[in-house]
């Protein structure tokens, strides 16, 4: 039993300065992960002869009956012995076009933790789907925590085409399922082939056997995928690593900060910011292993050097003064737990974030995330193995931070325990703001001394009844000129048209008076949600619908708008209109991007402030669908008259 080698020379790395894509694999138990990376390995011609050699004895020894190219990557005994992958295998090989670094990670639902470490860092994610079982709970699970994880790529791998006699149906079925699942993540670019790993149909060469497939091969469109733009290159984002003094005679008031660049492109001369002291001075100059350069840009290790002396130290963040992440003790995260000890409110633990560290208590724990149905259990007291959930921290000390739908490098961190050194969670942070339990108890109680409610003699049902109609409150977010405000005063003239009693409440109406002394930092516009929920809650209250048009850019100051007015038993329908940054900034139709981009305004949301994206909306507009269906789907959402 052997494979014809004669053509496969020496392994060598054809592209040294070629573009690196990680990528990480998934699927179930015996989906072909492994046999489908040793594949790719095999057919660039990425295999060196004695490892090929081995795999060959072992697939012998095992009664195999072919060469088991599984085995190049199943690198531990137990792996071998059982026939599945246990702990992430790492393999790089190179084509003239792009170098690689493959995750192959586990597909078993007990090693959850270890599928989040390996595509921790992807690119692209690649998710096996067995063609004669079609999408199951794993593949669900695995899509899931792509999406959670960031990852921008994702490809479907239906392998096993071979065992379903390279039937399209079955494909054009399982690329239907996993769509309407996938509908519900935040993945951008979703690609399906079909493959056969075992037998390399699809995998670096065409399928001669699968004629209708008109997309091309897995390497080819490995190759190809455009991951640059996926950096985040507008946001500068520098955590100090290590403060460099040589102290010789030649570099004697030679001072440097060195680390690796997370985000934004840095250049000598740029007006900077040291977070979190707040500190603000130039770039005097950046310095690689090569020597001085203009520019750094992720992930480059470079050493910066400032025109003034400032105290910089490890885990400060170098950040545009125009342009800076969050500072604060608190945070909501989205935490993967990776302990068999279970995370529980009030819990401590040490926080790793970029350079820096500080310790960590669980505020709360608000619920936690079925990766197979996507449903939130709030009633959940722990987070246990391989659990995914959300929670609030409270830190020791100030870190500066971003959303990791923002930016991955400084929006994720570890949590440790530091009684064993282990490293019990991996946690992606959504925002700054959001109601701990003391603040959930002030939206229910928050209200000036020696006050009472009068309810009056008419009750809201018997208001209700003569109006003919029913309170809500609409709450649509999105980026500036997402078209939040033509929905809203479309949706009240169709409503008024039909007898109803509706009013827009417009964010920039809501500033020449109830909320004109508020600015934008982030407390103000959280004061600005908060207030805005009220008035909405007492229009719904007489009957009315509240169509609120706010950017409201932070998604549990949204949360807190929606106990406000849901603590009163009214009813709150979130609409996310989601329109693409880019053409938000095309339309620009008060010239705010524009002025922003120019520095002239600060904190603007999409250029210098980070928004946060709506999970799971009750409704999510998108851009190109017209502002006519826009309308009929929000007055569908609302309640009919009495």
């Amino acid at each position: 039993m052997s494979i014809d080698t004669d053509d496969i020379p020496p392994l060598t790395v054809t592209a040294e300065r070629a573009e690196l894509l990680r990528l990480a694999t998934a699927g179930s138990v015996d989906d072909g992960k492994s046999t489908l990376i040793g594949r790719l390995l095999f057919d660039s011609k990425q295999v060196f002869q004695d490892q090929l050699e081995q795999v060959e004895r072992t697939s012998e020894e095992r009664g195999d009956g072919y060469v088991n190219l599984a085995l190049l990557t199943d690198g531990l005994r137990a792996e071998r012995e059982q026939g599945i992958t246990i702990d992430v295998a790492y393999r790089y090989f190179a084509t003239p076009r792009r170098r690689f670094i493959i995750a192959d990670t586990p597909g078993h639902v007990r090693y959850t933790r270890n599928m989040v470490t390996g595509a921790s860092t992807a690119d692209l994610s690649v998710v096996l789907v067995d063609a004669r079982k079609g999408v199951v709970e794993q593949s669900r699970r695995h899509a899931f925590i792509a999406s959670l994880l960031g990852v921008p790529h994702l490809v479907v791998a239906v392998n096993k085409m071979d065992l379903v006699d390279w039937d399209r149906g079955v494909f054009e079925r399982i690329r239907e399922d996993f769509s309407e699942f996938a509908a519900k993540l935040e993945t951008r670019d979703i690609t399906f082939i079909p493959i056969s790993a075992l037998k390399g149909d699809n995998v670096v060469e065409h399928s001669t056997n699968m004629p209708w497939y008109k997309g091309s091969p897995l390497l080819y469109h490995l190759e190809t995928v455009h991951i640059a733009s996926d950096r985040n290159l507008i946001d500068v984002r520098f955590p100090v690593q290590w403060v460099i003094r040589p102290m010789t005679d030649e570099h004697h008031d030679y001072r440097g900060y060195a680390g690796e660049v997370a985000g934004g492109i840095l250049r000598p001369g740029d007006d900077v910011v040291v977070l979190p002291s707040g500190a603000r001075t130039k770039v005097a100059g950046i310095d690689s292993y090569d020597g001085p350069i203009d520019a750094a840009y992720p992930p480059m290790a470079v050493t910066v050097r400032l025109e003034d002396e400032l105290d910089v130290s490890r885990g400060d963040m170098i950040a545009r003064v125009d342009n800076r992440p969050s500072v604060a003790d608190r945070f909501d995260a989205t935490v993967c737990w990776m302990s068999d000890s279970p995370l529980r409110a009030g819990a401590r633990y040490a926080i790793k974030h970029t350079t820096r560290a500080a310790r960590a208590t669980v505020d709360e724990l608000r619920y936690r995330i079925d990766v197979n149905t996507l449903h939130r259990d709030q009633d959940a007291e722990e987070l246990g193995l391989n659990d995914i959930g959300r929670v609030a921290l409270r830190l020791s000390s100030p870190i500066a931070f971003d959303t990791y739908a923002r930016n991955r490098g400084s929006g994720s961190f570890i949590l440790i325990d530091e009684s064993t050194n282990d490293t019990v969670g991996a946690g992606m942070i959504v925002g700054a703001h959001g109601p701990t339990p003391a603040v959930r108890e002030r939206v229910g109680e928050e209200r000036s001394p020696n006050v009472t409610w009068h309810g009056g003699k008419l009750s809201r049902e018997a208001r209700w009844k003569a109006l003919g109609q029913r309170g809500a409150v609409v709450w649509m977010t999105g980026l500036p000129s997402s078209g939040k405000s033509t929905i809203a005063h479309d949706a009240e003239a169709a409503l008024v048209e039909r007898g109803q009693t509706a009013y827009v409440l417009d964010g920039d109406n809501l500033r020449h008076g109830l909320n004109g002394n508020l600015g934008f930092s982030d407390e103000d516009r959280s004061e600005n949600v908060r207030r805005t929920a009220h008035v909405a809650a007492l229009i719904a209250d007489a009957g009315g619908i509240a169509l609120v048009s706010l950017v409201s850019p932070f998604e549990a100051d949204r949360v807190m708008a929606r106990e406000i007015v849901e603590e009163r038993g009214l009813e709150f329908v979130e609409v996310f209109v989601n329109t693409p940054l880019e053409e938000c900034e095309r339309r620009d139709p008060k010239g705010l991007y524009a002025k922003a981009r120019a520095g002239e305004i600060t904190g603007f949301t999409g250029v210098d402030a980070p928004y946060e994206a709506p999970e799971r909306p009750d409704i999510e507009i998108r851009h190109g669908g017209g502002v006519e269906d826009a309308v009929a789907r929000v007055l569908r959402a609302l309640p009919r008259a009495v």
